[in-house]
């Protein structure tokens, strides 16, 4: 008898090869708060902090403590690998 399929995984799936990936960075992007998710979608548009800091009313502190927090919970560690993620 054959082993279940697993939907997403590998470059054989019924969904096609990106289709983990796209989902991974969904799931991990469940783990953030709402003001994290808020902006790491904005970092990830490739806007300063100091820019997402005025569009929220935050201080840049506070946006780079959102992101500092973030990234571990994305498992990455620059804004270069933030904007290769599909958050949406």
């Amino acid at each position: 008898m054959a082993a279940p399929r697993v939907l997403g995984g590998g470059r054989g799936s019924a969904l096609g090869p990106g289709h983990r990936a796209v989902s991974t960075a969904r799931a991990l992007a469940d783990r953030l708060t709402p003001q994290e998710l808020q902006v790491v979608r904005l970092a990830a548009e490739g806007r300063s902090s100091r820019e997402v800091a005025a569009l929220l009313f935050l201080s840049r502190r506070t946006v780079e403590h959102h992101l500092f927090k973030a990234y571990p919970k994305l498992g990455i560690r620059s804004r270069t690998k933030l904007a290769r993620l599909d958050l949406d």
